[in-house]
């Protein structure tokens, strides 16, 4: 963090004009992919008349390239200027959706052509992700991460709620190909926002002679391991997705329907609730974590995200009784969803030495995302031979165990992002082991990660050589008591 950011901790967000451009960008952003997550699908099933399966190919072709987020953010992290890679993405994203409406207008649009939209903006979204981490470390004050976080949260949340049915119009008014044109300026948008804010990136030593790519990436993985944090923040967010993909959108529509009996309407309605539980939850997280500590606040989501997903399957009575346990689940489930990510994010920000984000945060994505299909084909496994009810319920109760990863580590008794209030409780090593450098002689400053982001932990590292043994101060966590000791102490 420099210093001019230090002396504008008090400064509220609204009146920084940095934060304000890159909010703006990523909100009129996240409002143009709603359009597409609407538009795409119906290209395919109402264009071109593709098949369940074909579909499932589409939606997997979007994730499979954060699979390799572990590579590219290895060789992101060697680049100098990360705010340039994400604006090249961002234009990367915006010509390839461009191709769509050309299509169309020729006469021309293909199912492969769909496909490759699918898998280039997947991985230009990879690029953007890998590359956020360090640049949103420095743009905003450690002590307004969750701050930040919460508003950029809340801006994707009211884009769930109100992008859908202005995708819809869009869709119905221009036809879904034309619509994608909305999220081609989105991107474009995105960009020009971006462009003029400066932060000051550390530097990276171009070392020729440096560890190889897959060596970097290897070393991503094993740092997120190694670390006490990290480890125990990426081993719960991965349970959790694992388990909330077992019972994921189409297996919770299923169960509506056919267990519960109630009309498309009344899902729609109890799914719309749920994009509204997400902005409560986005514009209270602050709040909650200033009560009751940043750690508690995210162990609190990593209950209350799976947890009501129960209050559905055990849903019964009559209709408004059955639409009424839907609609409080999905709703305490958004609620909860925020106070885990917002929490989570900042603290993670806080944790990483600035030559490891990218690295981290391609490691961290290539686990916590790739975990997300395998979890959808075991709930369809389960749906199949034990029933929708049964793997609602088994969602909820290994989603909630995903607790068992924080509890033992520091996480629930970090109260705040300060550096006295981020180290780690009576004798505890924060980290430990080896880290590797950007390559050459690079100094790894004590503060922030990515948008998968933990805690601060004040953990010093010096001049690091290719690899090197990191000196760690063993602190104390202020104040905070326990997990499970009575709130708002």
């Amino acid at each position: 963090m420099n210093s001019s950011q230090d002396t504008a901790l008090s400064l509220s967000l609204w009146r920084d004009r940095r934060f304000i451009r890159f909010w703006a960008g990523q909100s009129v952003s996240q409002f143009g992919d709603r359009i597409s997550e609407l538009a795409l699908p119906l290209i395919a099933v109402v264009a071109l008349h593709a098949s369940a399966g074909q579909v499932a190919w589409l939606t997997a072709l979007a994730w499979a390239p954060n699979l390799l987020a572990i590579v590219l953010g290895a060789w992101v992290d060697h680049r100098v200027h990360k705010r340039r890679l994400m604006i090249l993405a961002d234009l990367l994203r915006a010509c390839v959706l461009l191709t769509l409406p050309a299509a169309y207008l020729l006469g021309i649009v293909t199912l492969l052509q769909l496909y490759a939209v699918a898998l280039l903006t997947g991985a230009a979204a990879v690029l953007f992700n890998t590359a956020y981490p360090p640049f949103f470390a420095h743009l905003v004050p450690r002590s307004s991460y969750v701050d930040a976080n919460s508003k950029l949260s809340a801006s994707r949340s009211v884009s769930f709620v109100v992008g859908p049915a202005v995708g819809g119009a869009l869709v119905q008014a221009l036809t879904a190909p034309v619509a994608v044109m909305a999220d081609a300026l989105s991107f474009l948008a995105s960009a020009v926002l971006l462009r003029p804010i400066r932060v000051e990136e550390p530097a990276v030593a171009a070392d020729p002679a440096g560890p190889p790519l897959l060596r970097r990436a290897k070393e991503g993985l094993v740092f997120v391991i190694r670390h006490p944090v990290l480890r125990a923040s990426l081993g719960c967010a991965t349970t959790l997705n694992f388990f909330t993909f077992m019972s994921g959108t189409g297996l919770t529509v299923l169960f509506a329907v056919q267990v519960l009996g109630l009309s498309a309407g009344t899902i729609g309605l109890a799914f719309g609730i749920s994009s509204t539980g997400a902005l409560a939850g986005a514009v209270i997280a602050p709040k909650l974590s200033r009560r009751i500590g940043v750690g508690r606040s995210t162990a609190a989501g990593a209950v209350l995200f799976p947890a009501p997903i129960a209050i559905a399957a055990t849903a019964s009575g009559p209709t408004w009784a059955r639409a009424g346990a839907l609609g409080a689940a999905q709703f305490l489930s958004g609620i909860g969803v925020m106070l885990f990510d917002v929490n989570l994010n900042s603290l993670q920000t806080a944790v990483i030495p600035d030559g490891m984000r990218s690295r981290v945060a391609g490691a961290y994505s290539t686990v916590n995302y790739g975990i997300r299909p395998i979890g959808a084909l075991v709930g369809g496994v389960l749906a199949t031979h034990f029933g929708l009810r049964t793997t609602l319920i088994t969602a909820a109760v290994g989603g909630t165990l995903s607790l068992l990863w924080l509890l033992p580590s520091a996480i629930p008794r970090i109260r705040s992002l300060t550096p006295d209030d981020l180290i780690a409780a009576d004798g505890d090593t924060v980290v430990e082991g080896e880290a590797p450098s950007a390559g050459g002689a690079a100094v790894a400053q004590a503060h922030q990660f990515d948008p998968f982001a933990v805690g601060q932990f004040a953990f010093h590292v010096g001049e690091l050589p290719a690899v090197a043994d990191v000196q760690v101060r063993q602190l104390r966590l202020g104040g905070a008591g326990v997990f499970g000791q009575p709130l708002g102490e």
